[in-house]
Parts: structure tokens; C-alpha cells; sequence
């Protein structure tokens, strides 16, 4: 596997920990996962990446809600852990992150916004992070929709947008351009959005939901991908709300401190000025890529 630098900033943890109620275990950073570790409770197999952390949160605010414990193993992406037989046949894409309910005869699900679903329906019965009214599980189901479609991986916009800006070895202003202006152009729908609203689905002003969980993970690595969050103030002020709950704090550090969400990456430019300058090189080459083929954001 080429190890871009996008797979590098990803290899920041070897270990696994528990989070239920026994005692944390600790594997030596030369181990690596090569199987199931729980007979009991959920087991995330995850990395700390959007997707990854988009079942993390989730799965912390059940634990804080319902007080439903997990298990987590860290799969390093940069090792090709995801690509072994033992991990393919949770997530047969060969991708993180999937989860095992060992209460549930072992059922597997692969996949964030399937695994966001699947853990509402069976473990969410009073609705607190989904909902009961049909019209709003589908609303919240079309943002997610949306989220996985269009915002995030690799296939989609702002997954392109930063490998052609931070990971290509060949810097190509055309896709550069491309991939930076259509996630600009899904940033401005959520914003315009959320212009009169707290969260994204609900009566009023919206509540606090697995739709919000969704799109979160992905416009917490906004900065990293090229994508100035201040340009959306009402985006901005959501993703701030958000941050700000224990359960977020939590599941974006599984299964390690990530360094290129976005509060991490900020201070990093503060912290140390060869990785601002070498941000700052980033950030000319994409706006001359703009002004190359003479780009002029528009959203919807």
C-alpha cells in the first residue's frame, strides 16, 4: 500500500482499549489486532479517521445515555490491518469502521451511516439521539444520506478534495480546484441550513441527533482538507455546540488523540511554524489552482 501522507497523519496508535466497566487493557504497540476480543456488548474495529470517529461518538453517547458499554480495537489503516481476511469478513469493502454485536448472534455491520442506524434501531429506545416522529427519522436519514454521498470519503467530494490537495504526490490544479469548490459548495447547503437552527433535524431549532453526529465528523477535519470553516459562520457555530459535548471529546479520541481534527490542527499552526508554513504553501497552491481556471464559489 502507498503510504500517502493523509496515511501517515492516520498511524498515530498500535494499541486497543477497553472502554466497558472492567479494566482497561493494554497491548504492546508491536501487537496487532488479529481478531475479535469480546464475546459480549458491541466491538468497534475502527481508526481515528471521520468515518471512524462517526461510530465513536455515536456508541459514547449511547454509553452516556444508556450507560451501553463498547469494546474497541485499533485497526491501522497504514498497515493494511483492514485488508486481512479476519477483518473482511466484519467488512467484506475492506474498510473501517465496522462493528460486531455480540449480543446479537455476532451481527455484524459495516459501513458508518448503516452502523449509525443499526445502533439507534436496536439500542436508542427512547429516542434521544434518533427519532420516534417518521417524518423527522426520514429528514434525518436524507442529511445522513447526503453526508455519505456527497461530503465525505474517498469517493466523494471533500475525500477528493484532500488527497488532490494534501496527498497527491503530483500537484494538479484542475481536480485541485475541482474537489476544494465542490466541498465549499456542500458546506454552504449545511450552512444555509442551519441559518435559524441549532441542529440539523427536529421541531424548531432542531435536536442534538445522529444526523448531526454524521455530517460532524467530516467538518471536524475541515481545516485539514482545505476548507476554511469561518467562511460558514452558522456551520461554524454548529460545529462549535457540538465539539463541546463529552461524548464528541471522547469518540474523536478513539482509538488515539487524532491529529487533524480541527481543533488539533489549529493549534498545531500556533504551536509550530514549520507545519503553519508548510500549511501556508498548501493554502497559495489552492487558491492559485482557483484562480487558474478561474473558480467563483456558488451554493446550491
Amino acid at each position: 500500500m502507498l503510504k500517502t501522507p493523509l496515511t501517515r497523519l492516520f498511524q498515530t496508535s498500535r494499541h486497543f482499549v477497553q472502554t466497558t466497566t472492567v479494566p482497561a487493557r493494554n497491548v504492546s504497540s508491536s501487537e496487532r489486532p488479529s481478531g475479535l476480543i469480546a464475546n459480549s456488548g458491541i466491538e468497534l474495529l475502527t481508526w481515528g479517521t471521520p468515518n471512524g470517529h462517526k461510530a465513536a461518538i455515536l456508541l459514547e453517547e449511547l454509553k452516556a445515555a444508556y450507560g451501553k458499554p463498547y469494546v474497541y480495537q485499533g485497526i491501522n489503516i497504514g498497515q493494511n490491518v483492514q485488508k486481512e481476511p479476519w477483518f473482511t469478513k466484519f467488512s467484506p469493502n475492506g474498510r473501517i469502521p465496522a462493528i460486531v454485536d455480540h449480543d446479537r448472534n455476532d451481527f455484524a455491520v459495516f459501513e458508518g451511516l448503516a452502523i449509525l442506524s443499526y445502533m439507534t434501531k436496536h439500542y436508542d429506545p427512547e429516542y434521544k439521539l434518533s427519532f420516534e416522529d417518521p417524518d423527522d427519522a426520514s429528514r434525518a436519514e436524507q442529511w445522513m444520506a447526503w453526508q455519505h454521498g456527497g461530503l465525505a470519503s474517498f469517493g466523494p467530494m471533500q475525500g477528493q478534495s484532500g488527497h488532490f490537495y494534501r496527498a497527491a504526490k503530483e500537484r494538479i490544479p484542475y481536480p485541485t480546484q475541482r474537489y476544494l469548490g465542490e466541498s465549499e459548495r456542500l458546506y454552504g447547503i449545511l450552512d444555509a441550513h442551519l441559518k435559524d437552527r441549532d441542529y440539523i433535524v427536529g421541531p424548531g431549532t432542531g435536536r442534538y441527533s445522529i444526523a448531526d453526529i454524521a455530517n460532524f465528523s467530516w467538518v471536524n477535519v475541515s481545516f485539514f482538507g482545505g476548507i476554511d470553516l469561518s467562511k460558514f459562520p452558522n456551520l461554524e457555530k454548529w460545529w462549535e455546540r457540538i465539539s463541546e459535548r463529552e461524548a464528541v471529546k471522547k469518540g474523536t479520541s478513539v482509538p488515539s488523540e487524532s491529529p487533524i481534527v480541527n481543533r488539533a490542527y489549529k493549534q498545531r499552526l500556533t504551536d509550530e511554524p514549520e507545519f503553519k508554513a508548510k500549511e501556508d504553501e498548501l493554502k497559495k497552491l489552492g487558491d492559485k489552482a482557483k484562480e487558474q481556471y478561474n473558480y467563483k464559489y456558488a451554493s446550491p
